[in-house]
This record gives C-alpha cells, sequence and structure tokens, in this order.
C-alpha cells in the first residue's frame, strides 16, 4: 500500500469500520487521499463503495478507527459531491440553470437571498462543464450524459476543490461514459481539483484515475494503477482468474471463460 505523507493528506481512513445498524460493511480500511489526487474507488454493487464516500463527506460516522482530514488544509477542504444521477431524475423538473443554482440556495440560506456573486459563480459553472447551451432546458428532459454534467456543474458551483463523485458513468453508453471521464480528468488537471471517482466499472476507471481502491468483501488493495491493476492483486482481490492485458495503450482486465 502506497503512504501519503501526513502533511499533504486532505483526508485519512485510519482502521475505519463502517455499517449500518450494527452490521458491519467495511472492517479496518485505511487509505490516504492527498491534494491534487485523482483516485477511483471500485468493487462491485454492495462492496462498501457508496459507504466510504458516506464517512469521506463526514455523512456517516465509522463505528471504528477515525476519519481525519489534516488540520492545515481543513479550513480550505471544500467538497462538491455529485450524487448517482437517478436520485434526482424524477424529482425536479427544473431547468439545468436552476439545479446548478440550487448549489448556491443552499450556501445562501433561508436569511440571505442568492446575488451577483451567485448569478457569477452559476454561470461560470456552466461554461467550465460545457453546457451555457443546455442553461434553460429542464433537467428532466436531458440524457444521461447531459444530466450528469448538469450535476458536477452544481458541484462545482459551490466553489468546490474537492469533487466526489458516485457512479456517475452507471448505465451510460460508451460515448456518454467516455465524455464524462475525460470531462472529470479535464477538471482534475486544468481546476487542479482533488477527485475521488466511484464505480463498479474497474477497466472504464483504471485508464483515467492516478491511484486505485480495488475492495470486494472486505479485501482491498490502494495505491498507483499499475501497481494495484496486476493479476496477482486482482485474484486475491475478487478471488476468480483475472488477466491483465495492454489493447491500443489501454489496459484491461478479463476473466477468462
Amino acid at each position: 500500500m502506497t503512504a501519503v505523507p501526513a502533511g499533504s493528506a486532505l483526508v485519512r481512513f485510519e482502521d475505519v469500520g463502517l455499517g449500518y445498524g450494527g452490521l458491519p460493511v467495511i472492517e479496518k480500511l485505511s487509505f490516504a487521499v492527498a491534494k491534487g489526487d485523482f483516485v477511483g474507488i471500485v468493487g462491485p454493487n454492495g462492496a462498501g463503495k457508496s459507504t466510504i464516500l458516506k464517512a469521506m463527506l463526514g455523512i456517516l460516522r465509522p463505528a471504528r478507527g477515525a476519519v481525519v482530514y489534516e488540520a492545515e488544509v481543513h479550513r480550505e477542504l471544500r467538497f462538491g459531491y455529485v450524487p448517482q444521477r437517478h436520485t434526482l431524475d424524477h424529482i425536479y423538473p427544473l431547468s439545468v440553470r436552476a439545479i446548478v443554482g440550487m448549489a448556491r440556495y443552499a450556501r445562501a440560506g433561508l436569511v440571505r437571498r442568492p446575488g451577483p456573486a451567485d448569478d457569477l459563480a452559476v454561470a461560470r459553472a456552466l461554461e467550465a462543464i460545457d453546457i451555457v447551451d443546455l442553461a434553460e432546458r429542464r433537467f428532466a428532459e436531458l440524457s444521461g450524459g447531459q444530466r450528469q454534467r448538469a450535476l458536477i456543474a452544481r458541484a462545482l458551483a459551490t466553489g468546490a476543490n474537492f469533487l466526489v463523485l458516485d457512479e456517475p458513468t452507471d448505465g451510460m453508453d460508451l460515448k456518454s461514459t467516455h465524455g464524462i471521464l475525460g470531462l472529470v480528468r479535464r477538471l482534475h488537471r486544468d481546476e487542479g481539483l482533488t477527485v475521488v471517482f466511484v464505480s463498479h466499472q474497474l477497466n472504464e476507471v483504471a485508464n483515467y484515475v492516478d491511484r486505485l481502491l480495488v475492495i470486494d468483501e472486505g479485501r482491498y488493495h490502494f495505491g498507483p494503477v499499475d501497481e494495484v491493476l496486476t493479476a496477482d492483486h486482482l485474484r486475491r482481490i475478487y478471488q476468480v482468474p483475472v488477466v491483465v492485458e495492454t489493447v491500443a495503450g489501454a489496459s484491461v482486465v478479463v476473466v477468462p471463460r
């Protein structure tokens, strides 16, 4: 496992156990996300990926261990959370601009109306994600990829420097998946965002992120992609035969028949 020096970590999991109602989901998980990291968390449905995000965001308290935010950077840490888009599809009959603006309204609170600074933040977020042309469209009318872009813009409108995405490509076709992954990589590179990206599709994520946390049934490995993406490590985690091939410069994980 690759260590992150304490001074450079934005968030650190130290022997963390997570669960619900006394039932464990994850036990003794240790890893850290450094400033400027691009981390993929990968595993099958039910492995605890979203549970890790809840703990990272402070929504879920660990049953054991600790989630530690380094004191010298915590004051500047601003999470931008992008939930699974299907949780919003049917309940927001609003325009894209209104959806993105919701992030600013939450910051304004009940006693202050959004002002010019909020409008500017929304406009900049729409431009950064290249969806200015969709601003007045109804969210419910958009394609899956367009909806996901709107939700990423909403996260950016908060002024986030740490982007957390939960299954952003789930259910998308190949073109939309490539578009979203490329967009997130561009934001990481050009905007200097720290990114944690959750997916159950190992092949989708492995060729975009810098470091991987692969988890299944309590077994996990965390480190640089080229260290984690080996047949030996993946066999140990998934408990099935695995072959890792290189195709057109990209790594592809295959389970032989």
